[in-house]
């Protein structure tokens, strides 16, 4: 298999994971207070190693001169996990913490859908 295949496929597996497995358990199996210290843990790892690879992926792709439509969705997949992690997530915690539950909200259902948007384009880049 190609680098180019297994990066993403590493990270559409984790995203998946984490949308499927961890996200829903997690405020089931845990109380709320430990819940939400778990989340402002793991949350900042999910967005930064998938970054990472994503950011690997570009870099190899940029090096390779295999600049085309693929390459321009993962640039923007790796956008969107910056912005999820150094401007929204911050704002969602901000909001929690101040109980701006209608703020929390909304940009909680952003980055939910930022995720998911994700998903779909890692989807169609491997398939």
């Amino acid at each position: 298999m190609q680098f180019e295949i297994i990066l993403p496929s590493v990270v559409l597996g984790i995203m998946l994971f984490f949308s499927f497995a961890v996200a829903p358990i997690i405020f089931k199996v845990l109380k709320e207070n430990d819940a939400r210290k778990f989340v402002r843990t793991i949350f900042p790892y999910y967005y930064l190693i998938n970054l990472m690879l994503i950011s690997l992926i570009c870099i190899f792709l940029f090096s390779k001169n295999f600049i085309n439509l693929d390459f321009y969705l993962l640039v923007s997949i790796a956008t969107l996990f910056a912005i999820s992690l150094f401007i929204l997530m911050p704002m969602i915690n901000n909001a929690r913490d101040l109980k701006q539950d209608t703020k929390f909200k909304y940009l909680h259902a952003i980055s939910v859908i930022i995720n998911f948007l994700q998903i779909i384009i890692l989807i169609y880049v491997l398939f």
